[in-house]
């Protein structure tokens, strides 16, 4: 229970990070963006890990986990960040958000197959409405209205292929990290999660490194816009926060309820982009319905077969098929 409260939490700061990223990559580049938010991970990992007494992990971390966790804050923090935001640019973060499905299957598949976690038929059932949910808020939209309330003008056409693209792109990088992360975390052991976001961080902040100084934009991020800075700053600072949640969520439940849940971003997405992005996104009015489907759905996930199965005198026949675990 504590792991999928955990990540509903991280679910809810990663909206407000994808809305103060679309309203930042109005005001700068993308490349900014990454050479903003990526390296704030650091200080606030390392705070996570000293306030936990996790610090002396550093010093005994297996070889395997750094690699892994190293992928893991490569995958997600650098190349899936960098393809989001690109995808925020073209179609705004509700339809970037709402399209990007494809990394939770990918997760959940190499879930069973390399970390040998079971699907069961109120996984299944959960991880279904978490999808639909988001779906039906968006469904049917390919662009928001020409014209805003009382005739006024709205500025922002989405620019689809593109946005789709990158949106496909981005989710690969998301798709791989929770495994990276599974996979680094159970090297680290119990209790060593904000040690394990610390190297993510480390190895994601040098890879960018390398990129601002192979592409030659060295002088065009310290040319970011005072403007570009607060929201970049505000992104990286709520990012961090989120993957804090995550990873502590992933140290305790599995990535087939962390993940699932996690789509519930999408859904505090619409509220935050409601508040700071209205003239610069899509919105569609069915917010209320999707709500309660994801959250239904988000249920059904954090609760246990045991546990579901002690709420009332189910018949045999469900009590069977409760059980039924895949593989």
């Amino acid at each position: 229970m504590l792991g999928g409260l955990l990540a509903l939490l991280a679910a809810a700061t990663f909206a407000l990070n994808s809305a103060t990223a679309r309203r930042a990559v109005l005001s700068g580049s993308v490349m900014q963006g990454i050479a903003i938010t990526v390296p704030l991970g650091v200080p606030a990992f390392f705070l996570g890990a000293l306030l936990l007494g996790q610090l002396d992990v550093l010093a005994r971390m297996p070889a395997m986990a750094v690699l892994w966790l190293s992928l893991a804050g490569i995958a997600h923090f650098v190349w899936g960040r960098f393809f989001i935001y690109r995808a925020q640019e073209m179609i705004g973060a509700n339809l970037a958000g709402t399209l990007q499905q494809f990394d939770l299957v990918l997760s959940l598949g190499l879930a069973v197959i390399v970390l040998g976690e079971v699907l069961t038929p109120l996984r299944i059932f959960g991880i279904a409405l978490v999808i639909l949910g988001p779906a039906l808020a968006f469904s049917g939209e390919t662009e928001r209205s020409r014209t805003a309330a009382k005739g006024a003008q709205v500025q922002f056409s989405p620019r689809h292929m593109e946005g789709y693209g990158y949106v496909a792109l981005s989710s690969i990088g998301y798709g791989l990290s929770p495994i990276f992360t599974a996979l680094g975390l159970r090297e680290l052991g119990p209790g060593a999660s904000m040690t394990g976001g610390l190297v993510a961080y480390l190895a994601a902040t040098l890879a960018v490194a390398v990129v601002v100084v192979a592409t030659g934009s060295v002088r065009h991020v310290g040319e970011t816009s005072p403007m570009a800075w607060r929201w970049f700053g505000f992104a990286g600072l709520s990012v961090s926060v989120s993957q804090m949640l995550r990873f502590a969520a992933l140290s305790l439940a599995p990535v087939t309820v962390v993940q699932p849940i996690q789509r519930l971003s999408k859904l505090f997405l619409f509220v935050f982009s409601w508040l700071m992005n209205r003239e610069h996104e899509v919105f569609n009015p069915r917010l209320l319905l999707a709500a309660v489907v994801s959250l239904f759905g988000a249920a059904m996930l954090s609760i246990s077969t045991e546990v579901f199965l002690s709420m009332a005198p189910w018949p045999d026949w469900i009590v069977r098929a409760v059980r039924w675990q895949w593989p």
